[in-house]
């Protein structure tokens, strides 16, 4: 096979593993590691240098080409400002999501194919077949919810080397192939930033100003917040007020800087039998009846499916605005949009 595929390494196991799945199957792999970000925040170290010193390390092992594409700027104007206006807004956006959509399945693949790439490739747990995006066989660590805006041209020549594998036999495969990364922390920050939280990565680039925290049935002030911007609904943790019972956050005033709160689990704040969808991308023609996860890992919930709103028999959590839902019928993709 004389097919060249440019595969993203982010010095995890995933892609060192899909590097070597590739070059067994054949193709020609070139190691790429996208340099997205670079900067430390206050207590925690961007760890980019260090990830990209494991993806090389994997590719001369495996004696595959390797080098570095720079999207730092595209990064922080396409990902990380989106974010920022989203979370200003009052909104919960979902960066992971944006980043594959413009960074990794946009310009990466369009850079790759400059370059003579016939594919693209890169360590997510998902399935690709036929133009088709399907969730892959790991149901615990499949990602199609992070996928689901990615191009149909982008799509057609990607590949996903795990998409039959769960992850304990990809771990297996990479400490028999003495990959020193087999068993390697995952990153659960954010997206290409590290392990750092969103609270934390916000307050670098947004002035926040402490408020009330209130209940939302009595109006009574229970406690100070650092910023309601910082809060999102459904919230339970991180409150610090009162004790017994748990308060959720079930609504926030952006203007006048106030986070409501409830003990009542039943609020009609935190259930809803509709969700309206904007920006929605149809990968397929979506029936009436669907499934939708909401956040990843999330179960999967019946719908039905009406311009471009979801209902439900039985009231669900609201979800937050800004989030994604994302359609399923079976394994099979079907697009999603984001919740208003």
């Amino acid at each position: 096979m004389d097919k060249t595929v440019y595969l993203g390494m982010s010095g995890g196991v995933d892609s060192s593993v899909s590097a070597l799945l590739l070059k067994e199957q054949g193709y020609k792999v070139v190691g790429v590691y996208m340099k997205n970000w670079s900067k430390d925040l206050p207590g925690a170290h961007c760890p980019w240098a260090e990830d990209l010193a494991d993806a090389k390390r994997v590719a001369v092992k495996l004696n595959i080409d390797f080098f570095v594409m720079d999207f730092e700027k595209e990064y922080k104007e396409q990902v990380v400002d989106y974010m920022l206006a989203e979370f200003k807004a009052g909104r919960t956006p979902n960066p992971d999501v944006v980043c594959n959509e413009l960074i990794k399945f946009k310009l990466f693949y369009e850079r790759a194919r400059e370059a003579g790439a016939d594919f693209i490739a890169t360590g997510h747990y998902a399935k690709s077949e036929n133009g088709h995006l399907y969730r892959a066989k790991d149901e615990n660590k499949d990602q199609t919810y992070f996928l689901y805006r990615m191009s149909e041209e982008a799509l057609s020549r990607t590949l996903f080397p795990l998409a039959e594998l769960l992850k304990p036999e990809v771990k297996e495969i990479a400490a028999k192939n003495g990959f020193l990364n087999a068993y390697k922390k995952e990153s659960m920050g954010v997206c290409f930033v590290g392990e750092v939280g969103m609270k934390e990565f916000l307050r670098e680039y947004i002035d926040a100003r402490p408020g009330e925290i209130v209940e939302k049935e009595t109006g009574e002030v229970l406690g100070a917040h650092d910023g309601a911007i910082f809060y999102t609904l459904g919230q339970r943790h991180g409150l610090y007020v009162g004790g017994g019972l748990p308060y959720y956050v079930v609504n926030k005033d952006l203007e006048k800087n106030i986070v409501y709160v409830s003990k009542n689990l039943n609020h009609e704040g935190l259930w809803t039998k509709e969700v309206r969808l904007s920006n929605l991308l149809a990968r397929e023609e979506i029936p009436e009846n669907v499934e939708v996860r909401m956040r990843h890992r999330a179960e999967l919930i019946s719908a039905k499916f009406e311009n471009s709103c979801l209902y439900f028999k039985e009231p669900i959590r609201r979800p937050a605005a800004g989030q994604s839902a994302v359609l399923y019928d079976g394994k099979l993709c079907l697009g999603g949009g984001i919740i208003e």
